[in-house]
């Protein structure tokens, strides 16, 4: 077992974890952070994606070790004080989500995408969610929330963006 400290939703957590867990499992099972979500183990599909010290990374990439002493935003961080982030409520008012399983990474993603480019063209916006699979919506809804999103957001700095 390897001791780790972190930061989590702005929660400060140490723990006693297997060097080989994977940070999605941590914050899954050991912090309940069920909405950081396990898709496809490969980190082909981005359903996982979380920000760790500001940019996004897929957690079925990292192992928990390798968080030690970092700050990590899940989904349900970005929500403050019962209000939506800015992206969230751009995917929720422009249908940005079908199903719901890939849109935590979606939204993770397009914050960093966003903080990195507040003003993208549609072209920047396909080019930065390439990363992040969605198989019910055809990705038309969720380049118009990034672009509600975007629009909401421009001149704002976060963790957010809009935050």
């Amino acid at each position: 077992m390897t001791r780790i400290s972190l930061t989590v939703d702005g929660q400060k957590v140490a723990d006693d974890v297997e060097p080989r867990m994977l940070l999605v499992q941590y914050l899954r099972e050991r912090l309940g952070k069920t909405g950081t979500v396990i898709g496809c183990d490969t980190s082909n599909c981005g359903a996982c994606t979380v920000h760790l010290n500001g940019k996004s990374v897929k957690s079925c990439n990292v192992l928990a070790v390798q968080a030690d002493g970092a700050e990590v935003t899940t989904i349900e961080g970005l929500a403050q004080g019962g209000q939506l982030h800015a992206v969230q409520e751009a995917f929720r008012e422009c249908h940005g989500l079908q199903c719901g399983y890939c849109t935590p990474g979606m939204i993770m993603q397009t914050v960093d995408l966003l903080n990195d480019n507040p003003d993208p063209s549609e072209e920047a916006i396909r080019h930065g969610l390439e990363g992040n699979l969605c198989r019910c919506t055809g990705y038309h809804n969720i380049v118009r929330a990034v672009q509600h999103a975007a629009g909401s957001t421009s001149g704002q700095q976060s963790e957010g963006v809009g935050a």
